[in-house]
Parts: structure tokens; sequence; C-alpha cells
């Protein structure tokens, strides 16, 4: 776990307290800056493309074909650098160039697609070369100063055709007829976002991720091109094409656009390795929870809530639904979900009441989650979430992702692929009751005895078909297991204001150890809600001092 030296802020898995005596803007500085040029993204980008003639009826399988050559190769280290004139631009001389919106690729199309590259310049150093794929040939897009505007910053001079860019947004009618709104970016290493109608950005993608989480620091995959299909007049998606590269691996990724009200991506990843690599994540996600309801001793300010994501919501390879809140540990936690072909995973915002944040800024309540359901059979492996202490909204502290059991063959072909949905609600996956609000005693001891530290957990269930069952109330059972210790009471109450119940749980545990708790509704046999899950520390104590002879 460290943190990214190409790239602010952290990813999910390299997120790192806020540096003393400055250094970077904080997260929300620069969402500020990419959003005063009309996009909002992520990290800077890497890596330079190699060129080579254009070719008819490019594709993907072009794509896939330079990444295996590529796979062969040893890592070219070497990346090209940008003038000194850009590398040093300050934060405010960088805000001052835009593009010019007249200059947007696609405009005389007739499509509803716009294409904007970013300039390089500030942190954003390391350009790549984007490609536009028109009639099956794919073309280098040339760089030129007459596609910005530089505001009080002297226009550069002598720059190079093939300097490239750091990576591009998209906009399309999103949110209204006439109106063009952002859809998608790809703004650094290997991360892109994407939302849909009514949404603000929030949580990232990254298109793969490597030793997340383990004992090394973490590798970058980065975007060394990108290829985007020029959309037709009466386009509905958007095809984008990438070569990625690192010391570790190459691949070839496939990325499929459906903007709506629920904007959806289908990505086809095709993952090269140069050498075994223990923990890889796949369908990677990134995001920021500083603070949330259960979390009153976190809160640092005036605001309820802070977070870009609730909680890691699962479909086990059973069917199985599972619920797990989100939280900002006091020290790097890593939970892993051993599964087989999962059917599903991401990093949701259910909290949707603006008066749980009070944040006219971040606008918390409008973050989308990022839903991952996967295509195909993803055989055995499990889905880590990364939670790692933060005291600032500034980074991005949380990940989450697939992992499979085995390394991947070095030197082989390995695709993947899934379907990355942009969502407001988790209503509409399942048809269970889902988790409302959930609380837990202090991390600190409630009481001991015998050497065993005890806890309260609170869960409250709503939805489904909970509502029919306030008619009888005694028909609905509390299903509670934990994987160490022992469970003192459980209370399961009828919460008619939320239209659901209220379980409540006391659960003992030996002092310094660990257990999970799983927590669900049943009745007479069938299931009804989710299953909430967490899981617990209780404290060491100290033996007595001895008395001296």
């Amino acid at each position: 776990m460290r943190p990214n030296p190409d790239a602010h802020p952290p990813g999910p898995c390299e997120a790192a307290p806020a540096r003393k005596g400055g250094g970077r803007p904080s997260r929300r500085l620069l969402l500020g800056l990419l959003g005063s040029t009309g996009v909002l993204a992520a990290l800077p980008a890497a890596g330079q493309a190699p060129t080579s003639a254009p070719k008819a009826s490019f594709g993907y399988a072009d794509v896939v074909e330079r990444a295996r050559q590529l796979g062969e190769r040893p890592f070219d280290a070497d990346a090209a650098r940008i003038p000194e004139s850009l590398s040093q631009l300050s934060y405010d001389s960088y805000r001052e160039i835009r593009l010019r919106r007249d200059k947007a690729f696609w405009r005389d199309g007739g499509s509803d697609f716009r294409l904007l590259p970013f300039h390089l310049g500030f942190l954003h150093d390391k350009p790549v070369q984007l490609h536009s794929v028109a009639n099956g040939v794919a073309l280098p897009i040339p760089f030129t100063t007459a596609l910005f505007e530089y505001g009080k910053v002297p226009v550069p001079k002598g720059l190079s055709p093939s300097l490239g860019f750091a990576g591009f947004a998209v906009t399309t009618n999103l949110n209204h007829p006439t109106v063009q709104d952002e859809v998608i970016s790809f703004l650094g290493a290997s991360y892109f976002r994407l939302i849909g109608r009514g949404q603000r950005y929030g949580l990232s993608a990254r298109s793969l991720a490597l030793d997340i989480g383990g004992a090394y620091p973490e590798e970058f995959p980065f975007m060394r091109a990108l290829w985007l299909e020029e959309p037709a007049p009466d386009a509905t998606e958007l095809v984008i094409y990438a070569l990625l590269d690192s010391p570790s691996v190459a691949g070839a990724y496939r990325y499929v656009v459906r903007p709506g009200p629920t904007t959806h991506v289908d990505v086809t990843a095709t993952i090269v390795p140069r050498k075994v690599i223990e923990r890889i994540g796949i369908a990677p996600l990134t995001s920021m929870f500083q603070a949330g309801e259960g979390d009153l001793a976190q809160r640092s300010d005036f605001r309820p809530e802070i977070h870009d994501s609730d909680g890691l919501m699962m479909q086990a390879g059973s069917g199985e639904w599972i619920w797990r809140p989100l939280r900002n540990p006091r020290s790097l936690r890593i939970a892993s979900f051993v599964d087989e072909n999962p059917r599903g995973f991401g990093l949701m915002q259910r909290d949707r009441d603006f008066g749980n944040y009070q944040d006219l800024e971040a606008h918390y309540h409008a973050r989308p989650g990022y839903w991952v359901e996967p295509q195909g059979e993803w055989g055995k492996g499990r889905i880590e979430l990364i939670e790692i202490p933060t005291d600032n909204e500034a980074f991005d502290n949380i990940g989450a992702c697939w992992t499979p059991e085995a390394p991947l063959p070095v030197g082989e072909v390995s695709e993947f692929r899934y379907r990355l949905s942009a969502l407001s609600t988790t209503g509409p996956l399942h048809p269970y009751a889902q988790t409302q609000h959930s609380f837990a005693g202090s991390d600190l001891e409630d009481g001991h005895a015998q050497g065993q530290g005890s806890k309260r957990f609170i869960v409250d269930f709503a939805g489904g078909d909970l509502a029919y069952h306030l008619g009888d109330p005694a028909r609905v059972e509390l299903a509670v297991s934990v994987t160490a210790g022992s469970v003192m009471t459980q209370i399961l109450q009828p919460n008619p204001a939320a239209g659901g119940f209220r379980a409540i749980v006391d659960a003992s545990l030996p002092d310094g150890q660990t257990g999970e708790m799983r927590i669900f509704l049943r009745a007479r046999g069938r299931t009804l809600s989710e299953t909430w899950t967490s899981s617990w520390t209780a404290p060491a104590v100290a033996a007595p001092p001895q008395p001296s002879e």
C-alpha cells in the first residue's frame, strides 16, 4: 500500500493522509480545477503510444495484437517528456488553459457526442496519443495550440503536433436534449469516470490494479494510447479502445459507452502478464469515505456524513445479496469475500438525502454508485474491500475489486468482460429488503467479562416485502451468525416509520480477536432481506500489573 507517485489524488489502495508542509492540491481543489475546464476527472495520464501506419478496418483485434506483442517485450520505462514551459505551470496558470468549445471534435458529424481533449501541463505531464477512427481508419489526433484558450498564460511556442494530450472527456445530451453535459472522462493512469442523468462525479473506476493491499508498492498500469470511433449521426453509443502497459502487464481494452438515466459501459479487458502477479485487481473501483451515520466520533465539521460511497454491495455466485457498510478504520483493513463466478459487486451511494450531508459544494447526495456485472464465468477468487484510514476528504481511501484465485498465466492472453453501470439507487437490483441504516458501538470496549469484549449492533431493514409482514411481526425471524465469539442478545423490533424492522444484536468476542457478523431476515424459511455483514475487533486489554515481591 503506497501512494501513487504519478497521480493525485491517491487511488483506492494507495490513499494516504494529506502530506504535511504543503505538497499537491487537494482532491476537492483538483475537482474544482477540472470542473472549471468543463471536465471533472481523477488523475494525470502517463505513457506514449507506439506509432504505426493507419490500417483500414481498425478494431479491437488490432489493439489486442498490439498488447500481445507489447507483452512479449520487456517494459519500456522511457516516457515522452513535455516541455518545461508546460510541466512548470502552476495550479492557477493551468486553470487558464481551456479547450475552445467551438473546436470540440465531432461537432459537424451530426451526432450527439463531442470529444474534448485535455491539455498537458501542471500535474498532467505524461502524454498519451489520441486517435480518431473513421470508416475503419485510425488516425492520430494532432496537437495544436489553436484548440485551446490560454487566458493570461503565454501561448506556448514550437510544440510538436505529435505532443499528445493528457486525456479526454466526452459530452452528450445527457440531462437535456439541447445541452451538452459530460458523460465520461479518461485522465490519468488507467482511471476513468462516468455519470448518468442527474449525477455528479464522485468515485472512479480503474481498468486494472496490481499488488493492491499487498506487502509491495502498488504498480500503476497506464494507457499508452486511446482510440475513439467517430460516432455516426444516429449513434446512441460510443466505442473506445485503449492500449495499457506497465512493468508487469500489457493489455487491450474496449469500452462501449451507452449514456442515459443509467449510463452503462461494457468493458472487455484482454490482459497479457509479463510475470507472475500475485494480487491483480479486475474491475477495480476507488472511492472516499471519511464519516458516515454510524461514525459520530469521526465528524470533523458541521456535516453529518462525508463520503462518495457508503457501502460495498455484492451478489455472490450462489445468488445471495450482501451489503457491507464502509468504514474509516483506525488502521488498514482488507476484507476478502471468497466466491466462485460472482454475479456482481460495486461501491454504492445508497443515502440520497441532502439533509444527511449538508454539503452545497460537493453534492455527495448526487454521487453515483458503480455496479460491476461480470459477463461469463470468472471462476474462483475473491472480492476484496480495502479500507484505509483518512482524516481528510481529499483522498480516496476505499477500494474494491475482483482478484482471481490463481495468478494469470504469464505470456498468455486472459480475457474478462463486464458491464459497469452508474446507479443512483440500488433498489431495482434485487427484490429483497435492503439495509437502510446500521450503527455499531464504539470501537473501544463496551464492557468486559472474563477477557471478553462486547459490542451492540443495530441494523434497520426496509423495503421488499417487509411492510406486508408488519401485519404479523411474529412471522419474521432474525438470523444471526458470527465467525468468532458468541451472540449474547438478539432482538427484532417492528419499525413502522421505516416500513420495516430493526435488528439489535449484542455480541462478545475474546480480547484482541476479530470476528465477522452476518444478519438477515427470513419468514417460514424464505429470505426477506439482503445479508448485512461487518467485522469488529475486541480491544486487547493489558493484564494488570503484578505486585512486586
